[in-house]
């Protein structure tokens, strides 16, 4: 699949989206519930904002130390036995992995979730190459079963989906049983647990990386992560550059922050720290494998966009995000959707590719205010629209247009109140009467339904009352009530 996952354009996804009620409907109500969940798990840690702060600050620290951390990481795994790769670009990470799948004559393969394997597009790759590859996360394997459909959510892959689409899904698996998903679990189980025993080889992505001893952290809620470092003989682990922290001390932090955030837990049902199986160990991986991917990340180092290195991957932004409430995950385009997704996105694939998604945000600051680690995401939307705008100058001519408009009408104090005097009138045009309703309490005569160009959007979807008569506007309103209050 790689980082792109569309090749229709912003526009064409967005009316896609927007025209699927179910999926909207699944969202509100995924959005409605994690909230409750994830504010009450994060009121139990006392101050929550003290536990951001560290949490920032564990991440700068490690950010700004990075090359010596991930030095740190890389001897501590060479020392019990492990190999550590590092790949510049995705292509350089799928051949590392190419060539380990080869030496080991491997035949089929189990994955863990990883939005890393994702990135890279080891998928296609192992089908191009004739080999069976499972995912075994329970969301995965339903894309996987309904033809590799997009994940629309970094933590709740197929939020997009209600129980009956999966249960249509596993008929074609042989499955006879009900909707119920205590039941389509079990038979999911049932067919995972053979992949497991006879996988060749298991790849998995990483939370964190622990720098003093080597070892991955790993958070789940259904034990396949483990299985899949348990059983297999060669373990593959794929990892974000950034996704690294000094001590288990720092990690057990990030643990907690990253479980209220995402699912609104204290901590998942398995939190697991793994490397290569020692000798007292009756299972876990003989030979195992770390492959260090940049990808562009490095890029970001040092410049405006690091504090996006900090990302967890919780989802939180995601869950409060009123875009994404209305055209999900595959709107984006992006394996990485959402207020996190559209920052990370351009950086990762370029302008060229993602330029569209910093322009996906109301930036009402909800992504910022609700991120466990402070990232200060709205803030870096700007940044990328400033940077296409007054470095790149990819605004359009009717943008440039619309915008030199404005201020000639707002530097202008004659000009200004002329068009006050007359965008009521001259509005009507584009006009219907409407009743005021609760959705709109400001009613001046009549909702904008046929905007032009750049507003189209804007009426298409949403009440915009007209303007209101200049003697009804703020400014004369004000004059009067001064005078009433005797000039004060």
């Amino acid at each position: 699949m790689g980082l792109k996952t569309s090749t229709l354009t912003f526009e064409e996804r967005c009316e896609k989206s927007l025209n699927d009620t179910q999926m909207q409907a699944a969202l509100k109500k995924a959005q409605d519930s994690q909230w409750i969940k994830r504010e009450a798990s994060r009121a139990d840690m006392g101050d929550w904002e003290e536990w951001r702060k560290l949490g920032q600050e564990i991440r700068q620290h490690t950010l700004n130390h990075l090359p010596d951390y991930l030095e740190m990481f890389a001897e501590n795994v060479q020392k019990q036995g492990g190999h550590v790769l590092f790949a510049q670009t995705e292509e350089e990470a799928r051949e590392y992995v190419k060539e380990i799948t080869l030496a080991k004559n491997a035949k089929k393969i189990v994955k863990s979730k990883s939005m890393v394997t994702t990135e890279v597009g080891l998928d296609p790759m192992f089908v191009e190459m004739g080999l069976e590859v499972i995912e075994s996360d329970l969301a995965e394997f339903i894309l996987q079963m309904d033809n590799w459909d997009e994940p629309s959510h970094i933590v709740f892959p197929n939020i997009h989906k209600d129980r009956y689409q999966i249960q249509k899904i596993f008929e074609n698996l042989g499955y006879e049983g009900s909707s119920e998903p205590e039941e389509m679990a079990k038979f999911a189980r049932k067919v995972l647990r053979e992949h497991f025993l006879s996988a060749d080889i298991g790849i998995t992505g990483c939370n964190f990386a622990i720098a003093n001893n080597g070892m991955i952290n790993l958070v789940t809620n259904e034990g396949n992560a483990d299985l899949v470092i348990a059983i297999p003989k060669t373990q593959i682990v794929l990892m974000g550059m950034e996704r690294i922290v000094p001590s288990m001390k720092e990690a057990e932090v990030l643990d907690s922050l990253l479980c209220r955030s995402a699912v609104g837990q204290k901590l998942t049902s398995y939190v697991t720290f793994a490397g290569k199986k020692v000798d007292e160990e009756s299972d876990g991986p003989e030979d195992f494998y770390v492959i260090i991917v940049d990808d562009n990340r490095s890029n970001a180092l040092g410049t405006q966009f690091q504090e996006m290195l900090q990302c967890i991957r919780c989802g939180a932004c995601l869950n409060v995000c009123p875009v994404y409430r209305h055209i999900g995950g595959h709107g984006y385009g992006s394996i990485y959707p959402g207020p996190m997704g559209a920052v990370l996105s351009p950086i990762l694939g370029g302008y060229e590719e993602f330029g569209d998604l910093p322009y996906a945000s109301s930036l009402c600051g909800a992504c910022t205010e609700t991120c466990p680690v402070k990232i200060p995401l709205h803030n870096l939307l700007i940044a990328h629209r400033t940077v296409m705008a007054d470095e790149l100058k990819r605004t359009s001519k009717m943008e440039q247009f619309g915008m030199k408009m404005t201020a000639t009408v707002t530097g202008s104090a004659p000009v200004f109140k002329f068009v006050e005097k007359v965008d009521h009138a001259g509005s009507a045009m584009m006009a219907t009467q409407k009743e005021p309703a609760i959705e709109n309490l400001y009613n001046h005569g009549g909702y904008l339904t046929k905007a032009p160009a750049i507003a189209k959007n804007w009426t298409d979807y949403r009440d915009l009352p007209r303007p209101p008569k200049a003697k009804d506007g703020f400014r004369e309103w004000f004059k009067r009530h001064k005078a009433e209050k005797g000039g004060k």
